[in-house]
């Protein structure tokens, strides 16, 4: 082989070798460049992702309805009592309320009429709006307002835990196989029962309590001084016939023992004429 030619394909390798080397710097550095973008780019995929996921918020606890205890006091003069009690009637039958109790009574020269009436709680201000309407000046007026809810969240929650033990008592009970077991379960059960019953009483008399509000409505008229001295003069001759009706009534009762009382005084005397006649 000519040296020319050795020499020449030397120089070939050389240069395949080269480009071969040059090629794979280039390859390197490519895929280093790429990888970072790569990674920001899937950092950004998941954090779309991240964001676009619903955030679990926690869920605010529902408000608790007040349990509010409502009642009136309400005193007044008026000058037709007849009217007077029809208006307040008629404010009852508006607000869907009950008259719980009603008197009437004479007192110091002056008719007086008490009312006492029950009616929803949302109707209470509207009620006294209605059943007091004209009336200018009021002897008494006192409006208190309780909150109980504290008192009714708390007996709620006795409640339920009661029920809760009283459940467990009865899964007990199937499972006992000892009469004296048996008896000592049924007697916690029927004291628990008891307790449970008259916390519910209480839980529903609170209930209707708050529900339905009270009022004491008192009205009166006066009755002038000649009209008050009229009626008593009537009372006491009235008075004076009963119990002259009376005394007659105890004389025919007694009729026997004055009968013989008469005789007795009536023979003592006669004895005592012929004595004196003899002496």
């Amino acid at each position: 082989m000519k040296p020319y030619i050795k020499t020449q394909q030397v120089w070939t390798g050389k240069l395949f070798s080269s480009a071969l080397f040059v090629c794979l710097i280039v390859l390197m550095t490519s895929c280093n460049k790429n990888r970072p973008n790569n990674s920001i780019a899937g950092d950004a995929n998941n954090a779309e992702i991240a964001l676009s996921e619903p955030v679990a918020v926690e869920e605010e606890p529902e408000p608790i309805e007040r349990k509010l205890i409502k009642e009136g006091t309400l005193a007044f003069e008026t000058a037709d009592l007849k009217q007077t009690k029809n208006q307040i009637i008629q404010a009852i039958q508006k607000h869907k309320g009950y008259i719980s109790s009603e008197n009437e009574s004479s007192v110091n020269n002056s008719l007086n009429h008490t009312i006492i009436v029950r009616v929803p709680a949302k109707q209470f201000d509207a009620f006294i709006h209605d059943a007091t309407h004209g009336i200018d000046k009021f002897d008494t007026k006192d409006i208190q307002v309780k909150d109980v809810t504290e008192e009714f969240v708390d007996i709620q929650a006795r409640l339920k835990t009661k029920k809760e033990l009283e459940q467990r008592y009865l899964d007990l009970l199937k499972k006992a196989n000892k009469i004296s077991e048996i008896l000592e379960i049924e007697k916690q059960i029927g004291d628990l029962r008891s307790d449970i019953e008259g916390t519910e009483g209480k839980l529903r008399y609170l209930a209707n309590q708050a529900s339905y509000s009270t009022v004491s409505i008192s009205y009166y008229k006066s009755i002038p001084t000649q009209t008050a001295f009229g009626n008593k003069f009537k009372d006491g001759f009235s008075s004076g016939w009963d119990n002259f009706v009376w005394f007659l009534v105890g004389l025919v009762n007694i009729w026997p023992f004055i009968l013989s009382i008469t005789i007795i005084v009536y023979l003592l005397r006669r004895w005592w004429k012929r004595l004196k006649a003899k002496i």
